[in-house]
């Protein structure tokens, strides 16, 4: 069957050879859809006929946003320590250990169920395409129901072998990253598309961190990497070193830093609404953009640190407080993250693409930070 979607009053494309400007603009367009792919784009009066039609009424329409940073296989809630963080306690990442017991001790439907349950907020706010992450496990029998779970109905699985040192090796981090090289690296990788690790204070340093993405990578997995979060490292350059698909958080950069990210195929990805929670410092988006820095943008959905599943929050978030675009920030929630997924499938809606469209209870993407907070997305469409 195909369908045609007709009198969008403005359709963002992100392919600059379409329309207007870096979103390839287009106004009073349509498209047609055949076998989930993007058949046709053009003016509505050109339309070619198709097996259904679907008018959007004069509205907007943009590509699915691309989650490429979530975390969303754990049990439990962190309402507490948010509150505590709210009233003046630092976060330092110590809470990630409440959410590996809770984790632990869940049953696998219970996982598959929060999963699922979330996977169907971020398809109610538009997005289409979701990055899940292990990491609250941290033994290998939990790690790999973790990256099980998130491959049955994620759309990429991600094995974060190295979020934080598990209780049991309190004191001993060498050792539990022998452990991830030797044992879960081999068992999990099978199940998963990418490694990833939090090199930080508290978590993992730069020799622990390189150890397990160099193992990953020789398991035949992407690299990805938590870094410069919390605090100034050597994350940034770990994961260029890497070739790694991206970096994420990224708050605290040097100069060499930027310019590492610049010079390579690294994407940035920006994780405002974590900062927002834990009242950490925003990433300098600007500096990035303006260097020439790929960046994405990411929910980062997560019990303890970023809880929602709203791109159009981040969206938002990234506007007011990052000091990007509107454009910026819709095109770094849709084609950047596909870029950070190393995806050219998704993000954009030119031929070929897969039909991922949202359509907006407005006339323009510009009201999603134009109203923030307002549920815009009338209608999500994947594939």
């Amino acid at each position: 069957m195909s369908l045609r979607v007709v009198n969008i009053g403005e359709l963002v494309t992100n392919d600059p050879s379409m329309g207007d400007g870096t979103l390839g603009l287009l106004h009073d367009a349509a498209l047609v859809v055949e076998d989930g792919r993007v058949a046709w784009v053009g003016p509505s009066s050109r339309c070619p006929d198709a097996d259904e039609n679907l008018d959007a009424a004069g509205a907007a329409v943009i590509p699915g946003f691309v989650e490429s940073h979530s975390h969303l296989v754990f049990a439990g809630e962190r309402a507490a320590e948010f509150e505590a963080r709210m009233t003046g306690q630092p976060y330092a990442a110590g809470g990630i250990r409440t959410t590996i017991a809770a984790t632990r001790a869940a049953s696998d439907l219970a996982l598959a169920t929060n999963v699922t349950r979330l996977l169907g907020e971020y398809r109610r706010a538009g997005t289409t395409t979701v990055e899940c992450k292990s990491g609250y496990g941290q033994t290998v029998h939990d790690e790999l129901r973790s990256v099980s779970i998130a491959r049955c109905h994620a759309d990429d699985a991600t094995l974060l072998a190295a979020h934080v040192p598990p209780p049991e090796y309190a004191g001993r981090a060498d050792d539990y990253v022998r452990m991830v090289v030797d044992e879960m690296i081999p068992a999990c990788a099978p199940h998963a598309a990418w490694i990833d690790a939090f090199c930080e204070r508290g978590a993992f340093s730069a020799e622990q961190t390189r150890a397990v993405l160099e193992a990953g990578r020789a398991a035949g997995l992407g690299v990805r990497v938590h870094a410069n979060q919390l605090t100034p490292g050597d994350g940034v350059r770990i994961g260029v070193d890497l070739d790694a698909a991206s970096v994420d958080h990224c708050c605290h950069l040097t100069d060499a830093d930027v310019d590492a990210l610049a010079q390579s195929t690294t994407v940035a990805t920006l994780l405002p609404a974590a900062d927002f929670s834990t009242r950490n410092a925003y990433p300098d988006a600007r500096r990035l953009l303006d260097a020439g820095v790929t960046v994405a943008l990411g929910a980062d959905c997560n019990p303890g640190t970023s809880y929602t599943t709203s791109m159009p929050f981040v969206i938002a978030l990234a506007v007011q407080a990052l000091r990007m675009s509107p454009a910026e920030a819709l095109w770094s929630a849709t084609l950047g993250g596909a870029r950070a997924l190393r995806r050219t499938d998704v993000g954009h809606l030119s031929h070929g693409a897969r039909a991922d469209l949202v359509l907006l209870d407005a006339p323009s993407y510009l009201h999603l930070a134009y109203r923030p907070g307002v549920p815009l997305v009338a209608r999500v469409l994947k594939a």
